[in-house]
């Protein structure tokens, strides 16, 4: 099965479906990539942070060369590091990724987050001070966005830009500013923090939400039992599954797919790659939609608590 496309406002298509690849590294990152290319996945998301663009790049290579699919079949997401905020970091840190993945161009370019961290030549991705704080830059992300906007156009290497992490002010602030409007923002959607304020607001001016951690990161809910517990381990959403004959984890990418989102959730097990993309065939009824609305409680598996003294915290408001 593969995703169907949707249009971004700069009329390009973008498939409604992809593969998360953090944590995903080495070995596995080069497997689970290629495998997802062969069974139907035509969109993936990486980021120079996940110190994986070189395997996930090598993958996308590996399957042109096949002939099994062309360069132009496959989209191609990756992001720009706090590390890289200056605007005079923003094109060689492109490049760099451009470099890794071994690729002509980057379908889809990311800002990471609105927060900057201080920038070093040795590139230390999470900088901290002899206490462990991290060491963050002042950098604006109006003038990160601005050299972004550079990086578009004839001959230049991204096709379209996008934000990640960015609320609805900071969202705001960039389209009374921009030249040229993003077309994704990025964040942590699941059942738990369904972001349904976040994606009408995106939604009314043209901007597509792409549900990261969709499945809630069950393995953090083992370790730590005071997050929200994962609508995949409920009894009902199981009944639901089985109406369809879907998963739990199909169900709730199902519900993420139906609410507006892109969801790219992550898998190192084939079996549930394959089932994950299979979500095309079947509808949650509008009961079933509410009942999976019930999950929702705000809370986040992924908060940024270490940012939250940076003047560009992204959390301090509803949405």
């Amino acid at each position: 099965m593969t995703a169907p496309l949707i249009n971004l406002n700069n009329d390009i298509q973008m498939p409604a479906f992809g593969l998360g690849t953090y944590l995903s590294t080495e070995f596995d990152g080069y497997k689970y990539t290629k495998f997802c290319l062969e069974n139907g996945y035509r969109h993936i998301d990486t980021a120079y942070f996940y110190e994986n663009e070189d395997v996930v790049g090598k993958a996308i290579n590996d399957v042109i060369s096949t002939g099994l699919l062309k360069r132009e079949d496959i989209f191609v997401t990756t992001k720009l590091w706090n590390i890289h905020h200056e605007p005079e970091l923003v094109e060689k840190a492109c490049r760099k990724s451009l470099e890794n993945l071994k690729l002509d161009y980057i379908d889809l370019y990311l800002m990471h987050t609105p927060i900057g961290y201080k920038y070093s030549e040795n590139e230390e991705l999470l900088p901290k001070d002899a206490d462990g704080n991290f060491l963050f830059s002042d950098v604006d992300y109006l003038d990160t966005w601005k050299a972004m906007e550079k990086l578009v156009g004839p001959g230049r290497p991204v096709k379209s830009i996008g934000l990640s992490n960015f609320n609805s002010e900071q969202i705001t602030r960039i389209l009374e500013n921009c030249d040229i409007k993003p077309v994704v923002n990025q964040v942590e959607c699941n059942t738990s923090i369904n972001q349904k304020k976040l994606i009408e607001f995106c939604k009314a001016r043209d901007i597509v939400v792409m549900a990261y951690s969709p499945m809630t990161r069950p393995h953090y809910f083992e370790k730590d039992k005071s997050l929200p517990r994962p609508a995949i381990l409920h009894e009902k959403v199981k009944e639901i599954g089985q109406k369809y004959n879907k998963s739990p984890g199909q169900v709730v990418l199902r519900y993420l797919y139906q609410i507006g989102t892109v969801p790219i959730p992550k898998s190192s097990n084939e079996n549930r790659i394959v089932e994950n993309i299979s979500i095309f065939d079947f509808e949650l009824s509008v009961e079933e939609m509410q009942f999976m609305d019930g999950f929702n409680t705000g809370q986040r598996t992924v908060p940024f608590n270490a940012c939250k003294t940076h003047k560009y915290y992204m959390f301090n408001i509803e949405f």
